[in-house]
């Protein structure tokens, strides 16, 4: 018995611990393999010390996230009737905001599941491609922000551009016209530029041939609120453009959501500033938390390769 523990001693000193797990199982004799697990024990990476808690906060969140992100996108699509018949998929003609909500929850829980299974198994490949998408990620935004700083007219024009699309599809897709009415009502806008840009819907534009009763009309969301009002008057836009620019003035919002956005950046700068520089410097300390898991590993089977 003693000399088979010698044995297994100087295998262990000589093969990498995974080799051994894979080459032990295919032996009968259980109390070798005992032995040899014994011996290799201390020098398997992280069997001698718990996983560190700190790797595993930041994944942890980002995958439950991402969970929480993909739930909410499926149950939206599952009430609009999309998962039952996906070729409505192509039938959009703006944008879904379900979109949002699903590939950014899809890219969350994969990051999240390769940063956590990585650092509960010391997985170096695992860690090593939490470390590098996440960089990517980061420098996607910092060039994103540095080009909506140089080509800010450029910016403009898409986002006009986005909005007007839009609003020719503001029927076609409950949650796009609750976004639409929501960044209406929340900074006090009608239109891209303007009221008139609702001329580009086919319910609301003001053409003779158009047979709605929303004709030269706008959203509700364009109206601006009484306060003593309990209940939203939905039909408070009917017929509103059809009256003069001083009259509109009290009933709707004239000023287009580009510039309000524009207006509120400039009043939420620190805030806006603050919120990024916070994600910035996450995304680095889980970079920096996974790459130093990785020394760490790395280091433990070296000393075990020259033990």
């Amino acid at each position: 018995m003693l000399s088979n523990v010698g044995v297994l001693m100087t295998l262990q000193s000589r093969l990498a611990p995974e080799m051994i797990s894979y080459w032990i199982p295919a032996r009968k004799n259980l109390s070798l393999w005992f032995l040899l697990h014994l011996t290799t024990t201390c020098c398997s990476p992280g069997k001698n010390k718990p996983a560190p808690l700190s790797p595993l906060f930041l994944p942890s969140v980002s995958q439950f996230l991402g969970v929480a992100f993909l739930g909410v996108g499926l149950w939206a699509w599952s009430e609009k009737g999309v998962l039952s018949n996906i070729s409505s998929i192509t039938d959009l003609g703006g944008f879904d905001p379900v979109w949002l909500f699903l590939v950014v929850g899809g890219v969350m829980f994969i990051l999240g599941f390769a940063g956590c299974i990585g650092a509960l198994r010391e997985n170096s490949f695992l860690l090593k491609f939490f470390s590098v998408f996440l960089g990517i990620i980061f420098f996607l935004e910092l060039t994103a922000g540095i080009l909506a700083f140089v080509f800010k007219d450029w910016i403009k024009d898409q986002l006009n551009f986005f909005i007007n699309n839009n609003i020719r599809a503001y029927r076609d897709d409950i949650d796009l016209q609750n976004l639409i009415d929501f960044t209406q009502e929340y900074w006090e806008c009608c239109g891209a530029f303007g009221a008139d840009d609702w001329n580009l819907n086919i319910y609301f534009n003001c053409t003779d041939s158009n047979p709605s009763r929303e004709k030269c009309g706008v959203p509700f969301s364009c109206c601006t609120k009484d306060p003593a009002e309990d209940v939203i008057n939905t039909q408070c836009g009917y017929d509103i453009r059809a009256k003069t620019d001083s009259e509109q003035r009290t009933f709707i919002y004239i000023k287009g959501c580009v510039p309000q956005f524009e207006k509120w950046l400039q009043d939420n700068l620190t805030v806006v500033a603050g919120i990024f520089i916070g994600i910035a410097l996450l995304q680095i300390f889980g970079i920096c938390l996974a790459q130093n898991l990785v020394s760490d590993i790395d280091a433990v089977r070296e000393s075990c390769l020259f033990t």
